[in-house]
């Protein structure tokens, strides 16, 4: 299986790299645009059960686009990971490291990993929380609706953000490692 991952990220380096930028982006770029922009529009929406219902449905157009990203982003970082040979670069079969630079940037990969695996199960439970105000407002539950909603725009959609750009940062230290 690692040779043909390893060959197939050769024969498709180019368009597996964009693929993975493109979704860093989308992903990032989509939650930004939401706290940034949409989230203040929001706040001058009056009424509150009008104002909660646009939220949960810009969070659900938003959660629809950027989920095949999300899974784009990580079988590439997959294909990347393994492609790149970080760890063959780093350690020999029994495990010794070789290089101390390329156990670096293995370690580093092993991060960024983690961090997207930190976002994408944020990510899962603002969707939890998002459907759950959904239910509260088909109910006419509007104090539901807002503690159900109000963690999202506070703390998850925040940390996303500083997550996947320090995220994207590590990616091009990563990229121009090689």
């Amino acid at each position: 299986m690692k040779d043909w991952m390893t060959s197939f990220f050769w024969d498709n380096t180019e368009i597996i790299v964009f693929l993975h930028v493109i979704s860093a982006v989308v992903w990032v770029g989509g939650m930004i645009g939401m706290r940034f922009a949409a989230h203040h529009s929001f706040a001058h929406v009056e009424n509150p059960a009008f104002r909660l219902e646009r939220i949960a449905h810009a969070l659900k157009r938003l959660f629809v686009i950027v989920s095949p990203f999300i899974m784009i982003l990580i079988f590439t970082a997959i294909l990347m990971a393994v492609g790149w040979g970080f760890r063959a670069a780093a350690v020999d079969a029994n495990g010794n490291v070789i290089s101390e630079v390329a156990m670096q940037m293995y370690n580093l990969v092993h991060v960024k990993e983690v961090i997207w695996m930190v976002m994408a199960m944020n990510f899962g439970a603002m969707v939890w929380f998002r459907n759950k105000a959904q239910k509260a407002l088909n109910t006419n539950d509007v104090l539901s609706a807002k503690k159900s909603l109000e963690p999202i725009g506070k703390y998850m959609v925040p940390l996303n953000i500083v997550l996947g750009v320090i995220a994207i940062y590590m990616g091009v230290m990563l990229r121009y490692s090689h």
